[in-house]
């Protein structure tokens, strides 16, 4: 029999179930008002209720909630626990060095095992002599990533992508193409100098390389351009084969460095260790799920590009307290350990050609899905509408699967799955979603 990590879906209380409920409820009180209001909008917009489960415990690809219900996670809690939630080497990681060493003086005097994990990662570059900034999230990674490149090139500008979405701390905010909603009441403190292409879909490589070229703008001074690997928030679309190598080429004949944002992509999700970032970029941000559950990010940049820093004169131009923490890094070389050692990358490519083809089928039985793409287990599922999303994504929460909207729109049902799902729930999942689909027709 299964343990808890491999279980199918067993709801022994039907949604609203009452302890999460009632925890909800207690979250509408306190949390911040938009959180809250933004559950009520797409419950507007799904014509269905919104309010979310309340975890309890995870492990594998399980999550229980506050009423004992398991779940399937298709979400791999936004895509960080790839390697599945509580990887036993992970979790044992953590705990041993919670023992030894819980937290050090950051910049000033750094702990052994930020050591290792700055060489660990460099050592993964796909150029010579790397050197490594750490952070916290994928925006941290993000910002590092743009106080680099405008030191190395003297230049404020910078060329992002329409539905790109890399964090909303200030520096990412700016160049947040997944909605100018996010970046409008604060645009008076955000970069100026920010200008956006189209990403491309469902287009050549010439075409694509044009609309970019077309969309530099004369006018600013480009000094970085930043792009996903496959547009993930922004409703999981790749590219056309060798976007990123042409980027990378016109992006080194203008003077800008190329920013590879594989935060969502990296550490095997998309079938590649590093997202799809090759030796075209000159930096790699990655997040997520390089933590295996724990917050830890790095930028990872040629030496000729993070040179630029240079002697700060005895000041850290860039630092935070938590950044290069004992304990994230080392749930992070565990995870490296786990992903590389399982060679989860090529499981990821191949079990997730042979989900999307199975998905593929739900798209000549049902009119309303308009498309199935993606790459390794990054996929998504395109609906005819975003309430019909909602509502559909609420239905398979009801049946016990875990998935995300995606699109500013959210007609794209997003699928991350631990890297280590069984097929088993794959399967399961593509019945639900053919009976949830056959509903709501």
């Amino acid at each position: 029999m299964a343990e808890l990590g491999a279980l199918p879906p067993q709801i022994r209380c039907p949604l609203p179930a009452q302890r999460s409920a009632a925890l909800v409820d207690t979250l509408a009180r306190h949390e911040c008002p938009a959180l809250t209001a933004r559950r009520a909008r797409r419950a507007e917009t799904a014509g269905a209720p919104h309010d979310p489960i309340v975890w309890t415990r995870a492990r594998g690809c399980n999550v229980v909630d506050a009423d004992d219900n398991i779940y399937v996670d298709l979400s791999a809690g936004f895509g960080a626990a790839a390697v599945g939630h509580a990887h036993p080497a992970v979790v044992a990681a953590v705990q041993a060095q919670s023992e030894r060493l819980m937290h050090a003086l950051g910049d000033l005097h750094p702990s052994d095992v930020k050591v290792q994990l700055l060489s660990r990662l460099a050592a993964l570059a796909p150029f010579d002599d790397a050197a490594v900034v750490l952070g916290l999230h994928g925006g941290d990674a993000v910002e590092a990533a743009l106080k680099t490149a405008v030191l190395h090139t003297g230049r404020p500008g910078v060329l992002a992508f329409d539905g790109g979405y890399h964090g909303l701390s200030h520096g990412p905010l700016s160049i947040c193409g997944y909605s100018a909603q996010f970046r409008a009441p604060f645009a008076a403190q955000l970069n100026p100098h920010t200008a956006f292409a189209p990403y491309p879909r469902n287009v050549s490589l010439d075409v694509a390389i044009a609309a970019v070229t077309a969309a530099w703008p004369a006018d600013l001074e480009i000094g970085a351009v930043v792009v996903e690997p496959v547009l993930g928030r922004g409703g999981i679309v790749p590219p056309p084969a060798g976007f990123l190598a042409a980027l990378g080429e016109l992006c080194h004949a203008r003077g800008a460095v190329l920013v590879v944002d594989a935060v969502m992509t990296g550490i095997g999700r998309s079938g590649e260790l590093l997202g799809g970032a090759g030796p075209e970029a000159d930096l790699i941000c990655l997040g997520k799920a390089l933590g295996g559950g724990m917050p830890v990010s790095a930028c990872i940049g040629r030496r000729e590009v993070m040179g630029a820093w240079g002697d700060p004169d005895g000041q850290a131009l860039h630092t935070a307290t938590f950044f290069g923490h004992p304990v994230g890094a080392a749930a992070a070389l565990a995870t490296l350990d786990v992903t590389q050692g399982e060679d989860l990358p090529a499981r990821a490519a191949a079990r997730g050609d042979a989900f999307r083809q199975r998905l593929g089928s739900l798209r000549d039985a049902h009119a309303c899905v308009t498309d199935v793409r993606g790459r390794g287990l990054l996929l998504g599922i395109e609906l005819d509408d975003g309430g019909r999303a909602l509502r559909i994504g609420r239905t398979l929460l009801q049946d016990g699967y875990i998935t995300v909207p995606a699109a500013d729109d959210a007609r794209v049902v997003s699928l991350t799955p631990p890297l280590t799902v069984d097929d088993a729930l794959l399967n399961g999942f593509i019945e639900a979603l053919d009976r949830a689909l056959g509903h709501d027709a």
